[in-house]
């Protein structure tokens, strides 16, 4: 495998890991859809479908890496190559962590998100759920300051959440 087909299977591992981004989201989005669910069971569904789509793409991909590892290892390779593989290799596991990282802060979000909107003081306002690394951000209004508090304990008791930045604003 020369430096062009590397290119070539970088660029195609790449496209593959934007195409589940944009299913992620899209999936997410789709929880707006009028049905009889409640919120909690349109966030709960799409964080299932999206946690399903991330372990089908990592599945696929690490098959992928195997079979053009075995490929490149049986036939009569330079070490240049068998280099490269080994980068591709490792790019490829990089790109299946950053994905799910990505797949973790959604299923935080769409989590906490649930959670607030099962809360009768804080599911008939507006909070922004925002979470990175699994620091998640809360912001908007609050209609009291035990509301405020209530909305950071739920977010806190979200497993995987490390930390909680509560900018909700008491308006009442």
């Amino acid at each position: 495998m020369n430096k062009s087909n590397q290119y070539i299977a970088m660029r195609h591992s790449r496209a593959w890991l934007a195409v589940l981004v944009t299913g992620a989201a899209l999936t997410l989005a789709a929880c707006d859809k009028s049905d009889n669910r409640t919120a909690g069971e349109k966030l709960d569904s799409a964080v299932a479908k999206t946690e399903q789509a991330a372990d089908t793409a990592a599945a696929k991909t690490g098959q992928a890496v195997k079979d053009a590892t075995a490929k490149v290892e049986s036939s009569s390779t330079t070490a240049e190559v068998k280099e490269g593989m080994a980068n591709a290799k490792e790019a490829a596991k990089d790109a299946g962590a950053a994905m799910s990282a990505t797949v973790n802060d959604a299923a935080i979000t769409a989590s906490v998100s649930a959670g607030l909107a099962k809360d009768p003081d804080l599911s008939a306002i507006k909070i922004n759920v925002d979470t990175k690394g699994g620091a998640v951000s809360l912001k908007g209004p609050a209609p009291t300051a035990a509301a405020k508090a209530r909305a950071e304990e739920i977010a806190k008791g979200v497993q995987g959440v490390t930390s909680v930045s509560n900018q909700l604003e008491v308006k009442g």
